[in-house]
């Protein structure tokens, strides 16, 4: 009697004799059991190995796109590069238009002399002259909207590298220890140790109210749109419009102090951050 056993991709053929008795019908049935089990491991263990190799590439293009995929922070300096780059091509365009509207200026005031002189001598009347004036003067207004124009793409930039400059400055102070404080020219950070949540925020207004007799004037509570646009997680703290300066934002610093809340107080505005002088009550906004 001949069987044939298929393991994996060999086929072996296997004679055995014609069972004459019990006991070879159960070894045979025992020996086709066996060659079974054996199959199917092997074709179990063929398609573990072709979904690892399968899923191989795709766990490396995943490391590859997590390793290649730029940072809030890496994709935040490359807008601020591209930003100004365009409004350095923005700014040559404008020099070149004023260049263009200058020579129309020197050209009208050329003819409105002219025109004088013409008037002065009796050959052409008053509104030609007039109208030579209106001519120069819309010139003069053009040259100074490109100036005013230029003017604004200077500010823009600077107050982009500004921006970048305070976050730099902020990132080398690295992180302040507990109940420690750090006093620049432009802000006052506090890294207080108790826990702060923005439910606790009434707390701080049954201070203000109780010191000063007038509510907490709260600018923004949690996320707002400012936030948003600037892409800074604001949603566990509150702005105060309050001077840190002044005499009632000095009393709120020194009840925040006095309690662990963590706070930044700016002095004056730092584009990208702070729109003005104002008490950021909570934890620093991380950029997201």
């Amino acid at each position: 009697m001949m069987i044939q056993i298929r393991t994996g991709i060999i086929r072996r053929q296997i004679f055995l004799p014609i069972p004459h008795n019990i006991v070879s019908v159960v070894l045979l049935s025992l020996l086709l059991s066996l060659a079974g089990q054996a199959q199917r491991k092997t074709e179990k263990a063929g398609t573990a190995k072709a979904k690892v190799n399968q899923s191989k590439p795709h766990q490396k293009k995943l490391s590859q796109s997590k390793s290649t995929q730029p940072g809030p922070v890496d994709e935040l300096a490359k807008l601020r590069e591209e930003f100004v780059k365009a409004t350095n091509d923005y700014k040559a365009s404008l020099e070149k238009l004023r260049t263009s509207y200058e020579n129309s200026l020197a050209k009208a005031e050329a003819e409105l002399a002219k025109s004088k002189e013409l008037f002065a001598a009796g050959l052409i009347s008053r509104k030609a002259v007039e109208a030579g004036e209106i001519a120069v003067a819309r010139e003069k207004e053009k040259v100074t909207d490109v100036d005013r124009r230029m003017a604004g793409a200077d500010s823009q930039i600077a107050d982009t590298l500004l921006e970048a400059e305070a976050e730099k400055k902020l990132a080398k102070s690295g992180p302040v220890p507990r109940g420690g404080i750090i006093r620049t020219a432009s802000y006052i950070r506090y890294n207080g140790g108790a826990v702060w949540a923005l439910s606790d925020a009434w707390k701080i207004q049954r201070f203000f109210l109780g010191a000063f007799k007038k509510p907490l004037p709260i600018a923004v509570f949690g996320q707002g749109a400012i936030h948003d646009r600037w892409r800074l997680d604001h949603h566990n703290a509150m702005d105060v419009s309050l001077h840190p300066d002044g005499p009632e934002g000095q009393a709120l610093l020194a009840y925040l102090r006095a309690n662990g809340i963590p706070f930044l107080a700016f002095r004056e505005a730092i584009p990208g951050t702070a729109t003005g002088p104002h008490i950021h009550v909570g934890r620093p906004s991380h950029r997201y």
